[in-house]
């Protein structure tokens, strides 16, 4: 090859290699508040990098996978048990080191590649106003299940948003894992947003909630222990198209070092935030991306 010809060499490559990073990434994100903060705290945070961002969120879980897996979306942040149940179809009890390593190896053959996981773990749970399951002396699931099955307990009612109450992670796994089989009469379905006000208002007696949403421990909650551990670990984490990645080779070390700072306290402080507080979702993003000079 002629020197002239290795200049032109060069220069093509450069030119393919500004191409490949200047191409726009889009961000997604699920519909209730703490993946709508983390959609914005990471498109703020890769557009303050340089990166064209285009931020699409407020997405069920299925088609927010299923656009990644097409090509559309091209990074996210979801939750270990989300994507080992829901979409690998594994019910393997786990710990939660298993769960994130079996998730990450079965995504990576689908071109999806899971990054280091947070410590906030946004798992499944039952909650109760904290003096009424005094009251009744409820303390864990298989207390509350024993209590639906009473006569004083036989008509209460537990509010579910849809998606819980169909996922194979949910509300029916659940029931089967304590043995118990719920009269129709005893379940609410609702928005999510929805269940945290009809548990505070006495509308419901139970509700499922996130464990790490800000409306628990604002609103003196209980929450009943698992005593039979049927959730699984929801750590969240950042995963990526494989392609991505490849086109923007300082990605992954950029996304772990904003999902380094994330537990389960930080992240119900941010939920709380935005859905006790007020405050907008862009704003609590963005003062946090601040605090942590990351903006």
């Amino acid at each position: 090859m002629t020197f002239i010809s290795r200049i032109m060499a060069a220069v093509v490559v450069l030119t393919l290699s500004q191409t490949a990073m200047a191409a726009t990434l889009v961000v997604g994100g699920k519909g209730f508040t703490e993946q709508l903060i983390m959609s914005s705290m990471t498109a703020q945070y890769l557009q303050g990098l340089g990166y064209e961002v285009d931020q699409r969120d407020g997405m069920g879980s299925t088609v927010l996978r299923t656009a990644q897996e097409n090509g559309q979306i091209d990074l996210y942040w979801e939750y270990t048990g989300t994507g080992l149940i829901t979409y690998n179809k594994v019910t393997d009890k786990l710990s939660p080191e298993e769960t994130y390593n079996r998730v990450k190896s079965l995504d990576a053959k689908k071109g999806l590649i899971w990054l280091n996981p947070s410590k906030a773990n946004n798992t499944y749970a039952l909650a109760m106003r904290k003096d009424f399951a005094e009251e009744k002396g409820l303390k864990t699931i298989s207390d509350m299940m024993a209590w639906l099955q009473s006569e004083d307990g036989e008509n209460a009612l537990l509010a579910s948003n849809i998606e819980f109450s169909a996922r194979a992670d949910g509300l029916k796994s659940l029931l089967t894992a304590y043995q118990f089989e719920m009269p129709r009469r005893n379940l609410k379905k609702m928005n999510s947003g929805l269940v945290y006000q009809a548990l505070a208002q006495e509308v419901v007696d139970i509700s499922m909630v996130f464990a790490t949403d800000g409306r628990v421990k604002a609103f003196n909650f209980y929450v009943l222990q698992d005593d039979r551990q049927h959730f699984p670990n929801y750590a969240l984490t950042p995963v990526v198209r494989q392609d991505t990645l490849a086109a923007n080779p300082q990605l992954a070390d950029q996304l772990n070092a904003l999902g380094k700072l994330m537990n389960d306290d930080v992240m119900a402080g941010l939920n709380a935030q935005v859905d006790v507080d007020g405050l907008s979702i862009e704003r609590v993003a963005q003062d946090f991306l601040k605090q942590n000079s990351l903006l």
